[in-house]
């Protein structure tokens, strides 16, 4: 269970990371005028932030289960 979990945290992290450079390379090349696309990256970017902190937390709670 632990492997899968820290699977997951991998893949949304490297998603997070794809998303920011995204939206970097959105901004840098000036086409976004009004900004939608950038503040539209930037709203994935967080959701994909949370949802990695929320399988690091998944995976603190499930690994210190069998401790006791």
């Amino acid at each position: 269970m632990n492997t899968f979990i820290i699977i997951l945290i991998v893949l949304a992290a490297i998603t997070t990371a794809v998303v920011l450079v995204r939206g970097v390379i959105t901004m840098a090349q000036g086409k976004d005028i009004g900004g939608k696309q950038s503040n539209k990256m930037m709203s994935y970017r967080v959701a994909f932030q949370l949802l990695t902190i929320l399988l690091v937390l998944l995976l603190f709670w499930v690994g210190g289960r069998g401790a006791n």
